[in-house]
């Protein structure tokens, strides 16, 4: 993979079961074809369960391919980002169980960039203002946003350390 078709991105998983962690792990490190060792902390909006991050480099696509491999487990909450790069717009994918898998490409700025085509099924399909906002809601992902907003908020500032005293 040369620099000119390769792009970043993000893997958050807000919330894992401890037994899952490690299948994770395993999953998103088969598409990025590299070992991949992710610093799991509790999560404190889903006591019990563990969040982590990891940063990415791939070709473009490949945040499709791992929101593919992490949807197997249908109680994970996470995210995945991948950066735009040349003659690809970025993306964003959002799980919440309840809800389940949300895409959406995003621009530059990281906003969700709503297509013309989407645009043009809203106003055939849409009879009131009422459903015009739904529709767009969907579009935009609200309903998971909402969701995830206590999980991302629980895991901002850094990483736990563990200090541990060495008799």
């Amino acid at each position: 993979m040369s620099t000119c078709d390769s792009t970043t991105g993000v893997v958050y998983v807000h919330s894992s079961p401890g037994a899952v962690c490690p299948h994770v792990e395993w999953a998103v490190a088969s598409v990025l074809d590299t070992r991949c060792e992710f610093r799991w902390t509790a999560q404190p909006a889903a006591p019990g369960q563990l969040r982590a991050e990891h940063v990415w480099s791939g070709e473009p696509g490949t945040a499709a391919r791992l929101a593919g491999v992490l949807r197997s487990w249908p109680i994970l909450r996470f995210e995945i980002t991948e950066d735009p790069s040349p003659g690809a717009d970025g993306e964003r994918f959002c799980h919440v169980p309840e809800l389940g898998l949300w895409r959406a490409r995003t621009g530059a700025n990281g906003d969700i960039v709503v297509a013309e085509n989407q645009l043009r099924s809203l106003m055939a399909e849409c009879q009131d203002v009422e459903s015009v906002r739904h529709r767009v809601a969907e579009l935009l992902g609200s309903n998971w946003d909402e969701a995830l907003e206590p999980f991302r908020e629980a895991g901002e500032g850094p990483p736990v350390e563990w200090l541990h005293s060495v008799g």
